[in-house]
This record gives C-alpha cells, structure tokens and sequence, in this order.
C-alpha cells in the first residue's frame, strides 16, 4: 500500500479557487487509479474525481466543468483544481489510490475544503 498526504485545503469565498496536492510516498505506477473523494457534515463520502496511469477521467455530475484532476507520474503526486468553488463544496477531501492487481484502497487522512462568505 501507499502512503498518501493530501494538502491545500482551506477556507475560500464563493466562486474562489484552490488545489489540492496528493503526494504518494511511492511509486503510483499503472497499477493505482487515483482520485479525490469528499465527504460534507452529516454524509457519506462521495466520489469527486479520479484519473487513470494514462490521465484518462471521470467526474461527479456535480463538479464537471469545475474541478479538473490531474497527476504527475514523475512526481508520485494527484492534484485537483478547483475552480468556481460552491457553499456545497465544502468537505473534507481525501485522496485514493486503488490497487487494480490486489483490490485494495489506501487513502489519506483528509483536508479540509470551506467555501463560505
């Protein structure tokens, strides 16, 4: 399994930006998809994003056009811009690296997103 620390979180106003960073302590080879996932008070965690070895995506119906996933092989590092942040986006991201060939996840500890006024 990797180890994985996300950071970039913060408070932002309404229509504001950020981008979180997710390092990965090793090698996220063709074997991880990565992705973002968040959870609000009160709900279940919910995918936002994730992106295969060769950047292919997917997006949650409610950040598309928005938010954009992307990473850096090289670098062992998943980010995700976040553009025309909502009240709704705010939660507590977490990164996710799923092992195809074992069918196991690893996940970060979270960091937290504010979109408020």
């Amino acid at each position: 399994q990797v180890q994985l620390v996300e950071s970039g979180g913060g408070l932002v106003q309404p229509g504001g930006s950020l981008r979180l960073s997710c390092a990965a302590s090793g090698s996220i080879s063709s074997r991880y998809v990565m992705g973002w996932y968040r959870q609000a008070p009160g709900k279940q965690r919910e995918l936002v994003a994730i992106v295969t070895y060769e950047s292919v995506t997917n997006y949650a119906d409610s950040v598309k056009g928005r938010f954009t996933i992307s990473r850096d092989n090289a670098k062992n590092t998943v980010y995700l811009q976040m553009n025309s942040l909502k009240h709704e986006d705010t939660a507590v991201y977490y990164c996710n690296a799923k092992d195809q060939w074992r069918g196991m996840d690893s996940w970060g500890k979270g960091t937290l997103v504010t979109v408020s006024s």
